[in-house]
């Protein structure tokens, strides 16, 4: 598969210190149409082109407390290398973002991680929380969506709610370009069903738990 050259993506100091000061006053931040045009459509056409077979059937929990439940989440993903073009230059963008947070917030972020996920008509993810408290590994979480053209009745909105007893929430339109970045450990968030293809990438910034007895992050 051949990607369409566009070249690194820029660094964008002026949005990521709007993230770093949204993650100091309210713990998340969002931006719709941030993410650098030329890797939204990128990144756009590359999960078009993607095999099917690439996607596999997602999961919850993580190593040996995997497991799939479509009564939970029923959409497909594939996880971004730095194999293809398009992944090397997303990795980019997301390390210049770790290192600036890194540097201004001291997070310790040791890693990133991300793939893309597709939610086909009817498809959802219940609400949920990315890492549980004290669970120390997935510090951020980060969406980025690629639609673009998506309309109003589509559905598909991620609504992230402020803590447990919050049942309203606030609604995020997956429109192309657009960036949240959230406390993985703080905000249940869930994803309301789509009526037509959806596409999105999610991925989580970590720190290293690593020891003698296990490696992290674990896949």
């Amino acid at each position: 598969m051949a990607d369409i050259h566009t070249g690194a993506p820029p660094v964008q100091p002026h949005l990521f210190e709007a993230i770093a000061q949204n993650l100091l006053s309210q713990g998340y931040s969002v931006h719709p149409g941030a993410l650098p045009q030329a890797l939204s459509e990128q990144l756009y056409r590359h999960s078009q082109e993607l095999p099917q077979q690439q996607f596999d059937p997602a999961g919850i929990g993580r190593d040996t407390q995997h497991t799939r439940s479509e009564a939970i989440r029923k959409d497909q993903i594939c996880w971004i290398t730095d194999d293809w073009e398009a992944g090397r230059h997303w990795l980019t963008w997301a390390g210049e973002l770790q290192t600036y947070l890194n540097r201004r917030l001291f997070l310790g972020l040791f890693s990133f991680e991300s793939h893309f996920a597709h939610y086909g008509p009817g498809d959802f993810y219940k609400r949920h929380v990315d890492a549980f408290r004290g669970d120390a590994n997935r510090i951020l979480s980060m969406v980025v969506y690629l639609n673009p053209e998506w309309r109003p009745e589509y559905g598909g909105e991620l609504v992230l709610y402020s803590d447990d007893q919050d049942d309203q929430g606030q609604k995020i339109t997956p429109t192309l370009g657009t960036i949240v970045v959230f406390l993985s450990e703080e905000f249940p968030h869930e994803v309301l069903p789509a009526q037509n293809d959806r596409y999105s990438i999610a991925g989580w910034f970590r720190v290293n738990t690593s020891s003698a007895l296990r490696t992290d992050p674990p896949r």
